[in-house]
């Protein structure tokens, strides 16, 4: 087949009949005249344009348009039958020429749908979901790692990419729709894969992506300003994360008690919960990180726990939030390898049993020393550049206090700019955050979709200098409209002893402008730059010319 959604796809499956998932969504169903022979549904999808013969399709009310608008495509790709609600049903105006399921609400109805078809309402994975403002990428990489580490194989799905075992699938979403979510866990159960690590958005939490996914344990990082746009304020973003902490969710949950929202995730959280304290001097805590030191670029500590449990952790990647990253990356492992029956049948295995074979694991493969790309991602060596996802206010200000050079005289220069069509009230803060800890600001755009590029850097230039002007600052605020343009000027003034920060991007290989997709890579842009001056490059990795197909 050449549909690309077949990569998303288990191969042995036996589906469910429609009416079976007509009783489970409690949907009214109605079938074409004279159509008598029941249906079997062996899979499930939102987008018309990624059917397969035998689908359901999801239509959902979008935007711009109402899925049932494209069901005519759907059923010539295959659909057997569409799910949608009762505005879709009125839209195919008695005429489809297959069954439909009628409900409220067929997004809440999705999950599942899918998960009844793909056969994993009874997971066979170990399941462990992150979320958070700032770290989850980095933190469900350390998950990867150091699953690994123990034997186990792995998948994971997140911001950057898919990986179902050795294959990578390009990831367009955080957190994937709920459809595509439960093929792949079918996937990735079907190629006998242990465990499996997801970024848990609150966009994915928000509109029923991971619905009908129980994780074994789920994580929380932090709790930052971001996403306003959708949840209105602190209290809904808050309120879209804790949904994550319930037994809908989760069995168990380490929550990150480093600020109030953290301490509050642990109060509202429904399920049995352990507390990590990594960057505060939290008492109360059930584990805490200690005695950090720092490591060439990156940090040795101990992970101290009830009963006198210790565990000696290296990460090889920079900042302080990199050893958060750790130790909850580590925490969730341990919480799961404690609730597991021993191998001989005897019952939980003991402690000291657990600690000991997770000491071993991280002395002998040093799982936190892993390359995440676009996080803290070294580019050069002298001037030290890196490129960073740093997106919103804390996340620039703790890759800023990451790289600060150690060299008297050495400066740090930043390009960043902000996304267009977003939350727009933390562009000035963010603007203030990097005239306060870099010497050198160059705004430029990010991703200003259908917005006018100009204004979102006039946001974020009004922040930056209002920080410069009422604190004294006197840095160096310059403005690009090309984003290549920035990173090569932030190259010409560099010095050696200096550090670049290219921030908000990460990964990303393309900038949308007008809906427009243009190639644009910061790694690849930032390399060029370095190079074009003589600079030393740290080996090329994870860091691909963008494409056009």
């Amino acid at each position: 087949m050449n549909n690309p959604a077949t990569l998303l796809r288990p191969h042995h499956h036996s589906g469910a009949d429609l009416s079976e998932l007509a009783d489970l969504a409690r949907a009214a169903m109605s079938a074409p005249q004279g159509a008598t022979q029941p249906v079997r549904v062996i899979g499930v999808s939102l987008d018309s344009r990624s059917i397969c013969p035998g689908d359901l399709y999801v239509a959902l009310p979008g935007a711009k348009a109402h899925g049932a608008q494209f069901a005519r495509q759907a059923v010539a790709a295959g659909a057997v039958a569409i799910l949608t609600d009762d505005a879709g049903t009125r839209l195919l105006a008695d005429d489809a020429a297959v069954p439909v399921l009628t409900v409220a609400d067929a997004r809440a109805a999705t999950g599942a749908v899918a998960a009844r078809v793909y056969g994993t309402s009874t997971g066979t994975l170990e399941l462990f979901g992150v979320t958070g403002t700032n770290g989850k990428t980095t933190t469900t990489y350390f998950l990867n790692s150091l699953l690994q580490a123990l034997g186990k194989t792995t998948g994971l799905i997140g911001t950057i990419e898919i990986l179902a075992g050795s294959e990578a699938i390009p990831s367009k979403l955080t957190t994937p729709e709920s459809t595509d979510v439960h093929a792949l866990l079918a996937v990735m159960a079907e190629r006998g894969l242990a465990a499996a690590s997801m970024e848990v958005s609150s966009h994915a939490l928000a509109f029923g992506r991971v619905d009908a996914v129980r994780f074994n344990v789920a994580g929380f990082t932090n709790l930052t300003q971001d996403h306003l746009d959708l949840h209105g304020g602190m209290e809904g973003y808050f309120e879209t994360k804790a949904a994550l902490f319930t037994p809908a969710h989760a069995r168990s949950a380490v929550v990150t008690v480093d600020d109030g929202w953290g301490r509050r995730m642990a109060e509202a959280c429904s399920v049995p919960r352990v507390t990590l304290s990594t960057l505060s001097a939290e008492s109360a805590a059930d584990w805490q990180v200690r005695d950090i030191r720092r490591d060439g670029v990156g940090s040795r500590f101990s992970l101290c726990g009830p009963n006198g449990a210790v565990l000696q952790v290296h990460t090889g990647l920079p900042g302080d939030f990199n050893v958060s990253n750790a130790a909850l990356a580590l925490l969730m492992v341990t919480t799961e390898l404690l609730a597991l029956p021993a191998k001989d049948g005897s019952g939980v295995e003991r402690e000291q049993d657990v600690l000991a074979r997770l000491q071993e694991a991280l002395d002998a493969h040093d799982p936190f020393t892993v390359e995440v790309p676009g996080r803290m991602q070294l580019v050069g060596t002298a001037p030290v550049a890196v490129v960073d996802f740093a997106h919103n206010p804390d996340a620039l200000e703790r890759a800023l206090d990451a790289i600060r050079p150690a060299t008297p005289g050495a400066r740090v220069i930043a390009v960043f700019g902000a996304t267009g069509e977003r939350d727009a009230t933390k562009r000035p803060i963010m603007g203030a955050v990097v005239a306060r800890g870099a010497d050198v600001v160059i705004i430029t755009d990010d991703d200003p979709h259908d917005e006018d590029p100009a204004a979102i850097r006039a946001d974020v230039l009004a922040g930056a200098r209002q920080a410069n002007e009422q604190e004294g600052l006197g840095r160096v605020v310059e403005e690009f409209d090309q984003r290549a343009d920035a990173i090569g000027r932030a190259v010409e003034l560099a010095t050696e002893a200096d550090v670049i920060l290219v921030a908000g991007r990460g990964h990303e290989v393309y900038q949308e402008v007008k809906g427009i997709n243009i190639s644009l890579d910061d790694r690849v842009e930032l390399r060029a730059a370095l190079a074009s001056r003589g600079f030393p490059l740290t080996q090329a990795s994870k860091i691909e010319s963008p494409t056009d197909d």
